[in-house]
C-alpha cells in the first residue's frame, strides 16, 4: 500500500510540474502575440500555418521545428505568435504528427494574390510558367522541385510544338527564366538537362533570390531536394551561407549561365504565339516563360535626382563596408531599423533614419528600444517626417516638417522602403489571379 501512495504522489508531484510548466510556456507565447498585436505584426506576410485547435494536442513538435520561432503553445495548443517571423517555412507542417497545420495564404483581413496556374505550372496564358514564390510557394525545396517540373512541361510542349511545325528566327530562344532563386535556378538545370537555348535573368547582383536576403546564419532548407544535373541536394538542415554556398558550387560545376543585375520590365505575347521579354538590358524572344519571380518584387524607389547613382542601394548586404562613411537609411521598417543599428556599430561610422511619417509603427518592440538607445547616445540621428528631395555626390537634400530643407553631407543611401510586386506586370500581359483569404 504505500508503494501504491508513494506512485500516486509521484504522479501528483509530475503533473503539477507539467501543469506549472505549461502555464509558464503559456505566459511567454501570449506575451510575444500581444507583443506582435501592439506593434502591429500580428499578420503573417505570406504563407502561413493555421492550427487546428480540435486536431492539435499541444505537442510542442511544431514550435521546437520552427526555426524562425514563430509558433507558441497557448493554452495547450500551438498559436502563430510571432507572424512577422514566418516565411512559410513549412517545417511545421511536416513535424505535426496529428496533421491539426494547413499552410494558407492571406487572412481574413488582408487578402494575398496569387496566380491562376496548372498542375504543370503554366498559367492562363499559354506558354507562360510561373513557378516558386510567386506562385505561392515559399518552401525552398517545393519550390525547387516546381522550377524542374515547370521545365520538364515546357520541354514537352515544345516537343510537341517542333512536331507541329512551329517556326521562329535564329534569335528565338526556347526558353526564358527571370528570377535566379530556387526555382529559377532548378528550372536553369532542368533547361541544360534538355539542350534547351535559354537566357537565365537575375534583377540582384546575385544567385538566391528571397533566400540572398534573409538574416545571416538564418535556417533555410529542412528537407532534402532533387536537382537537374546534379541528383540530390541532401540536406537536413542547412543555414543561408551554406547554402548559397553550395548553389554557387552547382553553378561553376554545371556551367549554368546567368544575367545578373538585369530586371525584366515588360513581357508581352505575341501573335505568333512567342514571347517578347524586356529587360533594362535589351529585348528577347522565346517560345516560353518562366517566371520564379519572389514575391518582394523590384525595390520601391524614392524617384528624386541623383537616385541612379552607385552610391544608392536597397539593401544592407555588409555593415562594415561603410565603416567611417556617412550613411543615411530610407526607410520605418524592422529592416530600415535594423541596417541603421547595424551600422551605427561601426567605427566612425555617422548614420541618419529618415522616415516620412512621423512615428514608427509595424517595427518589432526589440528594435525600437535598440533604436531609442542608439538615439539618445547620439550613435542614430532620427529625422521622422521627413522626405528625400535630391541626392548629391557629397550630400542629400531632405525637406523636413512645415515645409523646411536640410541638407547633409553624405557618402552612401540605403532604401529600405520595401518592394513592389510584380502584379500589373503580369496582368498587363493576360494572367489572371485569385485573391486568397485564409486559404490553401
Amino acid at each position: 500500500m504505500n508503494y501504491l501512495y508513494l506512485y500516486i504522489g509521484a504522479l501528483l508531484l509530475v503533473l503539477l510540474w507539467y501543469a506549472r510548466r505549461q502555464r509558464r510556456i503559456s505566459r511567454t507565447s501570449l506575451a510575444v502575440l500581444e507583443e506582435a498585436r501592439v506593434a502591429g505584426l500580428a499578420e503573417p506576410a505570406s504563407l502561413h500555418p493555421v492550427v487546428n485547435p480540435g486536431l492539435c494536442i499541444g505537442s510542442g513538435s511544431c514550435v521546437t521545428s520552427c526555426p524562425e520561432e514563430a509558433l507558441g503553445l497557448v493554452n495547450g495548443k500551438a498559436v502563430l505568435t510571432n507572424a512577422s517571423a514566418c516565411i512559410g517555412h513549412g517545417a511545421c507542417l511536416a513535424a505535426c504528427p496529428f496533421d491539426a497545420i494547413t499552410l494558407v495564404f492571406g487572412t481574413e483581413k488582408r487578402g494575398v494574390d496569387i496566380p491562376h496556374v496548372g498542375p504543370d505550372f503554366q498559367s492562363n496564358v499559354p506558354g507562360l510558367f510561373i513557378a516558386g514564390e510567386l506562385g505561392g510557394m515559399g518552401l525552398i525545396r517545393k519550390a525547387a522541385e516546381q522550377g524542374r517540373q515547370a521545365v520538364n512541361a515546357i520541354q514537352a510542349r515544345l516537343r510537341k510544338g517542333a512536331s507541329a511545325g512551329a517556326q521562329g528566327g535564329s534569335d528565338l530562344l526556347d526558353l526564358m527564366i527571370v528570377g535566379c532563386g530556387p526555382a529559377g535556378l532548378s528550372g536553369g538545370l532542368a533547361a541544360i538537362e534538355h539542350k534547351l537555348s535559354y537566357r537565365l535573368i537575375e534583377q540582384e547582383d546575385a544567385l538566391g533570390g528571397c533566400v540572398y536576403h534573409y538574416p545571416r546564419n538564418k535556417v533555410t532548407m529542412t528537407a532534402p531536394v532533387d536537382l537537374a544535373l546534379v541528383g540530390k541536394m541532401k540536406f537536413s538542415e542547412v543555414r543561408k551561407e551554406r547554402l548559397l554556398e553550395f548553389w554557387q558550387g552547382v553553378v561553376d560545376k554545371t556551367g549554368l549561365e546567368i544575367s545578373f543585375s538585369e530586371r525584366m520590365e515588360a513581357v508581352q505575347r505575341d501573335a505568333d504565339g512567342h514571347f517578347t521579354v524586356r529587360t533594362v538590358k535589351g529585348s528577347y524572344r522565346a517560345r516560353a516563360v518562366l517566371l520564379t519571380l519572389g514575391r518582394r518584387g523590384s525595390p520601391r524607389k524614392l524617384d528624386v535626382p541623383g537616385e541612379d547613382q552607385p552610391k544608392v542601394v536597397y539593401r544592407l548586404v555588409d555593415a562594415e563596408q561603410y565603416r567611417g562613411q556617412r550613411v543615411l537609411v530610407v526607410g520605418g521598417g524592422d529592416s530600415a531599423l535594423e541596417a541603421a543599428l547595424d551600422l551605427s556599430e561601426q567605427p566612425g561610422t555617422t548614420v541618419t533614419l529618415s522616415y516620412r511619417s512621423d512615428a514608427f509603427s509595424r517595427v518589432k518592440p526589440a528594435n525600437r528600444k535598440r533604436l531609442e538607445a542608439h538615439q539618445a547616445s547620439g550613435k542614430v540621428e532620427v529625422l521622422l517626417g521627413s522626405v528625400v528631395r535630391e541626392i548629391g555626390a557629397a550630400e542629400v537634400v531632405l525637406k523636413l516638417a512645415g515645409d523646411q530643407r536640410r541638407s547633409l553631407p553624405n557618402d552612401a543611401v540605403i532604401v529600405c522602403a520595401g518592394g513592389l510586386l510584380p502584379t500589373p506586370l503580369l496582368q498587363a500581359v493576360g494572367v489572371e489571379f485569385d485573391t486568397k483569404f485564409g486559404t490553401a
